[in-house]
């Protein structure tokens, strides 16, 4: 065999027990469910408390996208794990690694914020594609809580904490289409979590920075305009490397950041709102997450069959973007 693709053939998703919905936030900020559900779509969010972390949110999302995938941990030769939350700045794939017991598996940390499950996704096909592994877990998971600054209304009101992971495997046929990706660092500080650099003098005449890193903070007209003009646009140049139309589409499937957003993207493409898979009412902006744990929750509800044909776009801090089109749960090689 000369030519290898890839097949995503399972998804799991966790979110933490603690829930925080819009009158609650009213409590912290001067705010109302009606002015959140009205500008944004969202109602709830989770949030992750001191007995979860990302470690143990992702491995119950990927223990649950490798069983889908009729795999073991012991099958798993890479794990990739997009995240800018991590539980250690070091990494933190090794971590999910270790408690999945994928004993073979190489595991590293990437950062691309919001388009992170995407970029995740692109990487991971081409070590498929290159014949060098069969089995990747790919893991989508942010705790954003942490740094967020719950008193400053514009930020607090979006973002929640989750993880989604997907499992990759080589395929007879490739079920990747096509993709896009896309950087434009001079609109870094649109959305940022900064360090903020503070002196420490360890001697005389040596001067370190050791400072924190800084609660997020956002420009949301500048990434509201952002979104809606360059994702549309990057999901058209993926259909043309896949040689497809939007007609072909049966799911659109947005990083789940605005309800606005994600209905203006499928006007832009001329997709029915009935097309365009949205959660985040339930979850706010979950960051990395937001795609794998919109697609298992509609994968588990029978929405998302074998065979159907999603665009995914994944957009936001760097600022950074990107889309993939592919087919959801095609079998792999039989070895």
């Amino acid at each position: 065999m000369t030519n290898i693709g890839i097949a995503i053939t399972g998804s799991g998703s966790a979110t933490p027990k603690v829930s925080l919905n819009n009158q609650q936030l009213s409590q912290i900020v001067e705010t109302s469910d009606e002015w959140i559900g009205t500008r944004t779509g969202i109602r709830n969010r989770r949030l992750a408390d001191t007995t979860e972390s990302l470690c143990t949110l992702a491995t119950k999302a990927s223990l649950a996208a490798i069983a889908q995938a009729n795999i073991t941990s012991a099958d798993i030769d890479l794990i990739i794990l997009a995240t800018s939350t991590p539980d250690d700045l070091f990494g933190t794939a090794s971590q999910i690694q270790a408690e999945l017991g994928a004993q073979k598996a190489v595991a590293f940390d990437m950062t691309a914020a919001c388009s992170g499950f995407v970029f995740g996704l692109v990487t991971g096909a081409q070590f498929i594609r290159t014949g060098v592994y069969q089995n990747v877990l790919l893991i989508g998971a942010d705790v954003l809580s942490r740094w967020v600054d719950w008193g400053d209304r514009s930020t607090c009101v979006l973002f929640g904490d989750g993880a989604g992971a997907v499992v990759l495997q080589a395929s007879e046929q490739d079920r990747l289409f096509g993709f896009e990706l896309r950087s434009d660092g001079s609109q870094n500080n649109c959305l940022n979590l900064s360090y903020q650099p503070q002196a420490k003098q360890i001697i005389e005449g040596v001067t370190v920075s050791q400072g924190t890193y800084q609660p997020i903070t956002m420009n949301g007209k500048e990434v509201y305009r952002f979104a809606v003009q360059k994702v549309p646009e990057v999901i058209e140049k993926a259909l043309f490397k896949a040689n497809m139309s939007t007609e072909k589409i049966d799911w659109l499937l947005l990083h789940q950041a605005n309800q606005r957003i994600l209905d203006s993207v499928a006007s832009r493409l001329k997709i029915p709102l009935e097309k365009v898979i949205s959660n985040l009412g339930n979850y706010g902006n979950t960051s990395a997450a937001s795609i794998p744990i919109a697609l298992d929750e509609a994968v588990r509800e029978g929405k998302v069959k074998p065979g159907d044909i999603i665009a995914a776009s994944g957009f936001g801090a760097g600022l950074t973007w990107g889309a993939a089109i592919f087919e959801w749960g095609i079998s792999k090689i039989n070895n």
